[in-house]
């Protein structure tokens, strides 16, 4: 049986023992070291190999999830692995299941094509500008989207400035002209043919997006399918989603028709329609959206960033492909597996109850402040004492920093963000910023979400 050690602080020894017990009966052997400093948080690996003699009898070392410094080098200089643990004591039962079950988020089935709706307005700079950011956030394709009764002057200068900047490229209108303007300068896709108008696919290489005459004929839809497969050629086919209240439930219909009467044809879902004007948080409806098509094994989704409220568009959608592919191929719910699209909420916001707070706090013996959050509101404590309310301002009267400026915006910074934890229920560690999920850009995106070292963004 694999032999544990976990180190810890003194003040959350007793806590860590608390849990490992309640995990009884666990798959390995485990003892805790509290290696002589107070909060757990401020352990580093220098610390530890200071304070932690070599060689530690066991298969593994977790450490808090806050610990700074090169664990890589510890697992050198004891001979066995050190890991990072979870952040709060508490999530342990969670750390070790999801170990137990990793789930491989490098893995994608649907392609994002990001639209730039107003490309005519913009110059070349800003295009590029928008495409870098549309990527940076997860997007395969870039759509330059035209517009009605707009001129598109430099249309052909945005294809090829894309293209030479290594973008797939697709062109979006609704007037043949530009398509085939966009096909001959180097587009690889073109939105959208429908039976009438294949003979734009006839004039240029690119792989067309088809669609039926109206939403509602279906039949036109499948003629243009027959037609691009009868002449040998790539295309993506889309039923075209409509928006609450003016068809959605329909519209949903027309997507899994088409995969029952064409289970191998690649089928694009436009979900701007449904993000773009739908006045909710878009994190929810990219979930949902993204996980019907892992159902239907959509080959694509096109998706905009118009509406301030869909400005994370392109990342949601990026991170819902990921889970529910892996929800997919596992055969699991999709729960467990990242938490980044619930960016408001969280599944466990309080880890302490307030009698574990209290016990907590009654150990401490400096005066500074610590600050945690349970389902009764806002706890403060040091040496003095236990406050407890669910109003910073209720709160700051009995902090004693009316002279010192420092410390009195520190408080006001944790204080606020605590508030704002409890109200919505929202995980809160002292100082650390709430985590907002995919709502915010955080430096780990770039390697969208736990995955093996080394291991790489891909497609399967």
């Amino acid at each position: 049986m694999e032999h544990i050690v976990f180190l810890t602080g003194r003040l959350a020894e007793k806590s860590l023992i608390n849990v490992l017990e309640s995990m009884t009966p666990t798959p390995f052997s485990w003892e805790v070291r509290e290696i002589g400093l107070q909060v757990a948080a401020l352990m580093t690996a220098d610390l530890i190999r200071r304070r932690v003699p070599a060689p530690i009898a066991a298969q593994r070392v977790i450490v808090p999830g806050r610990c700074r410094g090169d664990l890589d080098a510890l697992t050198q200089h004891y001979g066995v692995p050190v890991e990072r643990g979870p952040e709060e004591v508490k999530d342990l039962p969670q750390f070790f299941g999801r170990k137990a079950q990793p789930f491989d988020l490098t893995r994608y089935e649907t392609e994002i094509f990001a639209e730039i709706v107003d490309a005519p307005r913009l110059d070349l700079t800003g295009i590029a500008a928008r495409a870098k950011d549309y990527a940076a956030q997860g997007a395969d394709v870039i759509d330059i989207g035209c517009l009605p009764e707009t001129p598109f002057p430099h249309l052909e200068d945005a294809v090829r400035l894309l293209k030479s900047q290594g973008y797939r490229v697709s062109v979006d209108s609704m007037r043949t002209e530009e398509l085939v303007r966009g096909g001959r300068a180097g587009a690889d896709y073109l939105m959208s043919l429908n039976v009438d108008t294949l003979w734009v696919a006839d004039e240029v290489p690119s792989t067309p997006i088809l669609v039926a005459r109206e939403p509602a004929d279906e039949a036109s839809l499948d003629a243009a399918v027959e037609a691009m497969t009868a002449r040998g050629r790539a295309f993506l086919a889309d039923p075209i989603l409509d928006p609450i209240p003016f068809g959605l439930a329909t519209s949903i219909a027309r997507y899994v028709r088409l995969r029952e009467r064409h289970p191998d044809v690649a089928i694009m879902m436009g979900i701007g329609n449904v993000t773009e004007l739908t006045e909710a948080d878009t994190s929810g409806i990219n979930a949902v959206l993204l996980g019907m098509a892992a159902e239907l094994r959509i080959a694509a989704v096109l998706t905009t960033s118009v509406s301030l409220h869909a400005r994370r568009a392109v990342r949601e959608a990026d991170v819902a492909r990921r889970v529910m592919h892996a929800a997919r191929t596992a055969q699991v719910l999709p729960k467990g597996i990242d938490a980044r699209l619930a960016t408001v909420h969280e599944k466990r916001p309080f880890p302490y109850s307030p009698a574990e707070i209290d016990e907590i706090a009654q150990g401490v013996r400096d005066p500074n402040f610590r600050v945690q959050v349970s389902t009764q509101g806002i706890h403060v404590y040091n040496r003095d004492g236990q406050r407890r309310a669910v109003d910073p301002f209720d709160l700051y009267p009995q902090l004693g920093l009316e002279t010192d400026g420092g410390h009195a915006f520190y408080m006001g910074v944790q204080l606020a963000r605590a508030q704002i934890a409890w109200q919505l229920g929202k995980r809160f560690d002292q100082d650390q910023p709430l985590d907002w999920g995919c709502a915010v850009d955080k430096p780990e995106d770039d390697l969208c979400v736990w995955q093996a070292p080394g291991s790489t963004r891909k497609k399967t």
